[in-house]
């Protein structure tokens, strides 16, 4: 069970304060409720690009690294195709610090043409090296684009296009931030050795007086039901051939988003799985074989993955899989297989909970998604889905005409 406070700034700013006195650190950490997933589709890469500006410098603040460094402090960031989120590190004593350079940065930012183009660069730089130059770069963009024709999941985080990136203008940015960097749009969670009152004067003291913003009220297209199979062939200069599949699934706060969660480590979960024990190690069809969900918050995708062994036919490994997907369809799992992987998902959310950066990070997920309470709920989703269940999301996730596959081909 995760203890928290909840209140609400006047301007909209929500804010969660969970206490922990075994730790001397503290943690701020902001989250805002816009991702790739809200950008337009000519324009895209913007809320990743706005990771990298988030740092270049705010009103009165040249450098945010700097001072938080001198503080004892670090930090760090990520963006996802539904979320942004900001965090930083520092002892206890050493908070304030932090409620100054977020609060700034979340007033405005030092908008100019030198820091436009300084992370412009970085980001095209990081596009090129993980997306087009690195082997099998391009599948995912590739794999996307076919299983949504859309939804705005359609395009990767980085981008859809390094074009977007390149002709982005400084007023694109600047209409960017003031639209979703708004204190309406934001969750501020702080964690660890701290006391709810002192969040309060602090919050009111540096957040208090930044402008609300508008509500951001997303209204994005619904992805239609998939009714055909669909399939792609690239060929590139990579070492093995590849094997992608996916398939539609629930989004996050549906029950079949944790039943998704529990098939992908009967059949991707480790060494004991049964794509690693049938595939790899029986069949020896493939070098590696992965089975995973996206996390994401709309409906999303379950994917299989792997390397084949050289010789193999991508149609043959396809096949192999297939017939281990009708082996979870046609029969319930077996109550020990099942309760393994409720008792693997559980410690891996336990584990998880042990680190106050984490807990304030899904403090803040779970605020985004509408309820804080719902990260103290989240076992107990796991713990009651049936053996019937899993059978039951199988056949419908797993349904033929649900799948999008691509192949990637070596030129070797």
């Amino acid at each position: 069970m995760i203890n928290y406070n909840r209140f609400v700034l006047d301007n909209g700013l929500r804010v969660l304060v969970h206490e922990d006195d075994s730790t001397p650190m503290a943690v701020v950490n902001i989250m805002y409720d816009v991702g790739a997933r809200d950008e337009d589709p000519e324009k895209t890469g913007f809320a990743h690009l706005f990771e990298h500006l988030m740092f270049g410098g705010s009103i009165h603040i040249k450098d945010y690294d700097e001072p938080l460094q001198r503080a004892g402090g670090e930090n760090n960031a990520y963006t996802t195709n539904d979320l942004t989120n900001y965090y930083c590190q520092l002892p206890a004593q050493n908070i304030e610090t932090a409620f100054w350079l977020e609060s700034d940065r979340m007033l405005s930012l030092a908008f100019g043409k030198k820091s436009l183009e300084v992370q412009r660069k970085v980001v095209i730089e990081e596009f090129k090296e993980h997306y087009i130059n690195q082997p099998y770069g391009n599948a995912w963009h590739k794999l996307r684009d076919l299983a949504y024709t859309t939804h705005p999941y359609r395009w990767m985080t980085i981008g859809k296009e390094l074009s977007h990136i390149e002709h982005a203008q400084l007023d694109d940015v600047k209409n960017f931030f003031f639209k979703h960097y708004r204190p309406v749009n934001a969750i501020l969670v702080v964690a660890g050795n701290i006391k709810t009152e002192e969040v309060k004067r602090l919050a009111e003291k540096w957040f208090g007086d930044i402008p609300m913003g508008e509500k951001y009220n997303r209204q994005l297209p619904i992805e239609p039901l998939q009714t055909a199979a669909r399939k792609l062939e690239l060929t590139g200069d990579v070492p093995l051939d590849a094997f992608y599949k996916t398939w539609h699934m629930p989004s996050r706060l549906e029950t079949g988003y944790y039943v998704a969660e529990l098939i992908t480590e009967i059949l991707g979960g480790g060494a004991s799985s049964r794509l690693y024990q049938s595939l790899i190690k029986e069949k020896k069809l493939f070098s590696n074989i992965e089975c995973y969900q996206f996390g994401s918050t709309d409906a999303g995708l379950l994917a299989i993955e792997g390397k084949l062994i050289k010789g193999v036919k991508p149609d043959a490994a396809e096949e192999a899989v297939e017939e281990e997907l009708s082996k979870i369809k046609e029969s319930a799992v077996g109550e020990t297989e099942l309760e393994k992987v409720k008792n693997k998902t559980e410690s891996i959310i336990t584990f998880e909970d042990m680190s106050v950066m984490s807990r304030a990070n899904s403090l803040a997920y779970y605020e985004l998604l509408g309820n804080a309470e719902l990260m103290n709920e989240e076992m107990g989703k796991y713990a009651a889905i049936t053996a019937d269940e899993v059978v039951e999301y199988s056949n419908k996730i797993f349904d033929k005409n649900n799948g999008s596959t691509l192949y990637y081909l070596s030129k070797n």
